[in-house]
């Protein structure tokens, strides 16, 4: 869930649970992680000032239709091989994933970038929702100014993980890859109110109300997570990870979340004709945190075949 969701909602984690990694990618040090609290704000230039180049290592800050957007790199573009932009999950700046942005760098270039209402980048305006055609759009400036004509390969965690799922399909000339990390589900309203009963009291019901109102817009991001069917992605390579368990806070309907969040990850293997689905052994919701080394091979193993698909 998102951070200001009670810490019983949080427990669910359908959205985004609370507390992260705390990592910044240093800007410093090609794909270093540090745990400086404001490695996310800093430019190279002088305060204020959007940068505009795109071969960069660190944090930057771009202007995308009149938005400031925090940006970070690391790691060099190899010929043929795709960008790997990480989407961190509601609730969560770029440092979320930036232990995971670090190894990839090694052998990827790769890049994240916070939302707008997440870590240093700008507030959405007062009052009103974002759609995922504003979700998309950012991104499609994001994209244009740090990849160019590049590939690209999209890792989402949760609300990252569901956004990516929901862009990927309208953009296959750019998106070659696709890897969900334990994604918000495609029907969460639904399933939701399906799962836990009207009646249903105390931390249950914090549970659905606060998945919920989640979902209608109240999150950092003002975003509205809709429902709504898979579309295809027609043949790129997927990896979907999803977690072992997670509602252990929640015994009444802990079996039944589990159901409920297990059937939605396979409705997001419609998404692609080369889709996989993988249970992460031993993780929670944070699968890039629980279990780095399953999350670094599945992108790998995305990147590698996005870069030799014909």
């Amino acid at each position: 869930m998102f951070r200001t969701l009670a810490k019983a909602t949080a427990a669910i984690a359908v959205v985004c649970t609370a507390a992260g990694a705390g990592l910044a990618l240093d800007e410093g040090q090609a794909g270093a992680a540090t745990p400086t609290a404001g490695a996310a704000t800093r430019t190279a230039a002088s305060a204020g000032a959007a940068f505009t180049g795109s071969d960069f290592t660190g944090t930057r800050k771009i202007r995308v239709d009149g938005h400031s957007v925090n940006v970070s790199c690391a790691g060099r573009a190899h010929r043929g091989r795709p960008l790997v932009m990480l989407m961190a999950g509601g609730g969560e700046g770029l440092d979320n994933m930036a232990a995971l942005q670090k190894s990839l760098s090694r052998t990827n270039r790769v890049c994240s970038y916070d939302r707008l209402g997440e870590g240093a980048s700008d507030q959405p305006a007062a009052g009103t929702l974002q759609t995922m055609d504003d979700a998309g759009a950012l991104l499609t400036g994001v994209l244009d100014r740090l990849a160019g004509d590049r590939p690209v390969v999209l890792a989402g965690h949760s609300l990252g993980g569901y956004i990516a799922a929901r862009y990927a399909p309208g953009h296959t000339d750019r998106v070659k890859g696709l890897v969900l990390l334990d994604a918000t589900i495609p029907h969460l309203t639904r399933d939701m109110n399906r799962t836990i009963p009207a009646d249903a009291t105390g931390v249950p019901a914090q549970v659905r109300d606060g998945a919920i109102a989640a979902n209608e817009g109240q999150n950092p991001e003002q975003f509205l997570i809709a429902d709504g069917p898979v579309r295809s992605a027609g043949h790129i390579p997927v990896e979907i990870l999803k977690h072992e368990s997670q509602y252990a806070e929640v015994p009444e309907y802990g079996p039944a979340l589990e159901k409920m969040w297990a059937d939605g990850q396979r409705e997001w293997q419609r998404i692609s004709t080369r889709s996989s689905l993988t249970t992460a052994k031993g993780s929670g919701h944070y699968i890039h945190t629980d279990r780095p080394d399953l999350a670094l091979k599945a992108v790998q193993k995305v990147a590698h075949r996005a870069a030799h698909q014909h």
